[in-house]
């Protein structure tokens, strides 16, 4: 039975990744941390010697990187802290990944781009990030493709699944506000954490390696996002759209959002029959098993 070891366990992708592979039946899933739990082997991803003795002791087929600082705010002032888990992090499992000669699947991010353009970024588009989150997400892109021999780096965006997310936050603001305010000019790919762990084991069984973008397919933005998320959840709470300067006037937000962060699947369609599901039937499928 392959071995994979799975950083960020207990996060939202890390939870979807644990239910997708684990209902095969075909794999054994070292689930790791920085918090002890049942089951869980505490890991601190930022110190290499840890790192490269878990994955010598496991010799696991794959390592699947879910481990990220995503406080997007906070890191703009907490610098080296994004930098040791966003950047050194991922260089350390390439490392030990390539000690050992295991594939590695790095999950990155939307915000590698500027969030200027007018139609949406492939695989070949320059990056530029503008916040500290993005500059040290692609730190991390930069150490996987210098040190890891096998490697997929996936971007995605937008994800929600089992844990802290956009959508539970809107469907806890509905429950006592008759309006809400919800940016309307941030476009963006909602994403299921489900469908993107079905990509990630799709991939994992290839050796179709590199940089893709994984996201569901279509577009939105945040208030008509929230708009489908209360009509499909039978919710009257009005969603008035405004503009993000109107937003951050009455809430203040350290960090630069990207304005314009479509990801198009381009590789996968090139190299590929995986598909994404769309986002209004994934938010659909996401909403049925959490109401």
């Amino acid at each position: 039975m392959d071995k994979i070891i799975v950083t960020g366990c207990n996060g939202q992708l890390g939870r979807a990744i644990n239910k997708e592979l684990g209902v095969t039946g075909k794999y054994e899933i070292v689930n790791t941390d920085v918090f002890e739990g049942e089951g869980i082997i505490p890991l601190d991803i930022t110190n290499v010697d840890s790192v490269i003795k878990l994955v010598k002791d496991v010799k696991p087929k794959a390592v699947i990187n879910c481990a990220a600082y995503t406080a997007v705010d906070k890191q703009e002032s907490d610098v080296d802290l994004s930098y040791k888990i966003n950047a050194i992090g991922p260089r350390n499992l390439s490392i030990a990944a390539t000690e050992v000669g295991a594939k590695l699947v790095h999950v990155s991010t939307d915000y590698v781009f500027a969030g200027n353009a007018t139609k949406p970024y492939t695989e070949f588009d320059v990056t530029g990030p503008v916040s500290v989150y993005g500059k040290t997400k692609l730190a991390g892109e930069e150490f996987v493709k210098q040190f890891a021999k096998n490697y997929f780096i996936i971007r995605t965006a937008w994800l929600y699944g089992d844990g802290k997310n956009f959508v539970k936050t809107m469907l806890k603001l509905s429950e006592n506000h008759d309006e809400i305010s919800v940016v309307n000019d941030q476009l963006g790919n909602p994403t299921s954490t489900t469908e993107l762990a079905k990509a990630i084991h799709y991939l994992m069984n290839t050796e179709n390696y590199g940089i893709f973008h994984g996201t569901c397919e279509g577009d939105t933005n945040w208030a008509d996002f929230t708009e489908e998320i209360f009509r499909i959840a039978g919710k009257k709470t009005k969603v008035n759209h405004v503009s993000t300067a109107e937003y951050q006037a009455k809430n203040p937000q350290s960090a630069p959002r990207p304005a314009y962060s479509i990801l198009e699947n381009y590789m996968l369609k090139l190299t590929t029959d995986f598909m994404f599901a769309d986002w209004h039937d994934a938010i659909e499928q996401y909403l049925k098993e959490l109401l």
